[in-house]
């Protein structure tokens, strides 16, 4: 009895092991995000919103970490793309902000609402996928003010 105690404790110890070792091995990757109005819409450029109308520019920037602290750009990741709750996907890129004169390097993307987009509330979620293929999914606080919210009326930008 005591012996098969034994082999017992020593296969659940192996098997601890073996699962702390694969998550010392993934790559977790910290990831952070933000909404701001693009160029030419309703309001200051890059101020954070989650209210836009139709034919507004929606920039997202991103920042990705891994586990040490270290921002990772386009040499240490595949990729960056942002994904709306409808499924359409908007890869990001990594370059300096503001392009002119940059105090800021980042991932961005943005999008220009179609005049035809529904309005309302939508999800929408960040995946950073590493230079070994595994992913990390990003996604804003569940509260309306935090997600993309699209209201009634278009843009029309002064004449």
């Amino acid at each position: 009895m005591a012996i098969a105690r034994l082999v017992c404790l020593g296969l659940l110890f192996v098997l601890g092991l073996a699962r702390l070792a694969e998550a010392q091995n993934a790559a977790s990757l910290f990831i952070a995000a933000d909404m701001v109005r693009g160029p030419g819409g309703s309001g200051p450029v890059c101020v954070l919103s989650s209210r836009f109308m139709r034919k507004e520019e929606v920039a997202w920037r991103i920042r990705v970490q891994d586990i040490s602290g270290k921002e990772l750009d386009n040499k240490g990741l595949k990729g960056v793309v942002v994904e709306l709750s409808d499924g359409q996907k908007f890869p990001a890129r990594f370059g300096g902000h503001p392009p002119k004169e940059p105090t800021a390097y980042l991932w961005s993307t943005a999008w220009v609402i179609p005049d035809d987009y529904p309005t309302g509330t939508f999800n929408y979620k960040v995946v950073a996928t590493s230079l070994d293929g595994t992913t990390q999914t990003w996604e804003p606080v569940n509260t309306k003010a935090s997600l993309l919210t699209i209201v009634a009326g278009t843009f029309e930008p002064a004449k």
